[in-house]
C-alpha cells in the first residue's frame, strides 16, 4: 500500500491478473460442465438390425445427440501403414518433430523444446459396425477429423539424431540453440478398433450417419468406452473448477487486503487529525493561561512550556515538539505530546 492508502502497482497487477484468470477459467469450467451434462443426457443407441426402424420412427429421422459404440470397418478402401506390415486403418497421421535444446538466459539452463515441422493426415470413409459379425448394420462416420478426443494409436516411432561436427557444436553454443534430432511418428485408427462416437445420428436415404451435432453440442470419437470418456470429461471439469476457485480466492483475498489496508489508513488518519485538534486545543488553552498571543510565540518554541526552544527528537514517531526539561517532566510511561506514541528513545537536537 502506497502513501495515502492507495494500492501499490504490484497489488493492482495481482488483482487484475487473478480476476482475468478467474473469469477465463470459470468460462472454460462452465463450457466443460455443460458438455458433461449433455454427454450424460445423450441417448445410448445400439448397432443392431432394428436401428433403421428406430430412426425411421423418430421425428425428423434423427437423434440429435446419441452415443454409439462399435467396431471400425472400412467402407471401400483402407490405408496401409508405411512402416508396419499388415497394418491397415482408416485414419493415418504422420508427424515430424524437431527436438532441440535452447539456452535460457534467465535460469542459465538448457531446456528441451520441440516443434512440428511437418504433419500430414490421411483419411478414408469408414463406418462403425456391431461387435457381432452376424449384424450387417453399419453407421457411416462423417467428418471424423472434426471430432474431439480422437486419440490415434502410435504404430511407428523413431528418432533420427543430428550428426554434429566440432564447428557446429561451437556455433550452437554461440547461438543458444542445439539441435537434438528429428522425431518421426505414425499414428493410425486401425480397422477393427473399438470406437465410441457421440454426435447426431441421422437416417439419410437408407444410410445411417453419425455426424457433428447441431446446437453447439460437442462431437466425440474416442477409442475409450462411454464410461471412460465420461469420467475423463468429468475430471477435466473438476480441474477447471479448482483453478477457477483458486484464482477466485486469490482475487478476493487481494481485494479484501487492499480494502483492509485502506480502512486502517483512514482510521489512522482520522486518529491523527483528532489528536492534532486535541493538541492545538490544549496549546490554545495554555496560551490563555499565560496571557500570550499566538502570534507572539515562536514556531520553534516547546509545545509544552511555550518558552524554551525545542531541543530533542522523539523516536520512533520522529516529532520535534519539546525541550529537554519538559521531556524529563513527562510522566511515565513517556508518550509524545502530539501523537501519544510511546517514546522509545530521545535524540538531542542541536541548532547551529
Amino acid at each position: 500500500m502506497e502513501s495515502g492508502g492507495k494500492p501499490s502497482t504490484a497489488q493492482i497487477v495481482v488483482l487484475a491478473t487473478s480476476s482475468a484468470l478467474t473469469a477465463i477459467f470459470y468460462s472454460i469450467y462452465r463450457s466443460k460442465a455443460k458438455t458433461v451434462s449433455r454427454l450424460k443426457e445423450a441417448k445410448k443407441v445400439s448397432i443392431d438390425q432394428d436401428l433403421k426402424g428406430l430412426l425411421s420412427e423418430t421425428p425428423g429421422r434423427c437423434v440429435p445427440y446419441a452415443v454409439i459404440e462399435g467396431v471400425v470397418r472400412s467402407v471401400k478402401d483402407t490405408l496401409s501403414s508405411q512402416f508396419v506390415d499388415s497394418c491397415r486403418g482408416v485414419i493415418e497421421r504422420l508427424t515430424l518433430k524437431e527436438e532441440k535444446m535452447v539456452w535460457n538466459r534467465t535460469t542459465h539452463l538448457w531446456n528441451s523444446t520441440e516443434k512440428i515441422i511437418h504433419q500430414r493426415t490421411n483419411t478414408v470413409p469408414f463406418a462403425l459396425g456391431s461387435h457381432d459379425d452376424d449384424i450387417t448394420t453399419a453407421v457411416r462416420v462423417i467428418r471424423p477429423l472434426d471430432a474431439a478426443e480422437l486419440d490415434l494409436e502410435t504404430t511407428y516411432e523413431n528418432f533420427h539424431p543430428t550428426v554434429q561436427s566440432l564447428s557446429n557444436v561451437i556455433g550452437h553454443f554461440i547461438s543458444g540453440e542445439r539441435p537434438k534430432g528429428i522425431h518421426e511418428t505414425e499414428e493410425m485408427l486401425r480397422v477393427g478398433d473399438s470406437l465410441t462416437g457421440v454426435g447426431e445420428l441421422v437416417l439419410d436415404n437408407n444410410l445411417i450417419k453419425l455426424q457433428p451435432p447441431k446446437q453447439g453440442f460437442c462431437y466425440f470419437l474416442s477409442r475409450q468406452d462411454y464410461e471412460s470418456l465420461l469420467k475423463k470429461q468429468e475430471n477435466g471439469v473438476r480441474l477447471w473448477r479448482i483453478l477457477a476457485l483458486v484464482f477466485g480466492l486469490a482475487a478476493c483475498s487481494t481485494l479484501l487486503f487492499m480494502m483492509w489496508r485502506r480502512y486502517v489508513h483512514c482510521r489512522q488518519s482520522k486518529k491523527r487529525r483528532s489528536m492534532m485538534e486535541e493538541f492545538k486545543e490544549r496549546q490554545r488553552k495554555r496560551l490563555r493561561e499565560l496571557n500570550l498571543e499566538e502570534s507572539s510565540v515562536s514556531p520553534t518554541s516547546c509545545t509544552v512550556c511555550l518558552s524554551r526552544e525545542r531541543s530533542c527528537v522523539f523516536l520512533e514517531c520522529g516529532h520535534v515538539c519539546a525541550c529537554a526539561h519538559c521531556y524529563q517532566a513527562l510522566p511515565e510511561p513517556k508518550t509524545c505530546p502530539i501523537c501519544r506514541a510511546t517514546i522509545d528513545r530521545v535524540v538531542p537536537l542541536y541548532n547551529s
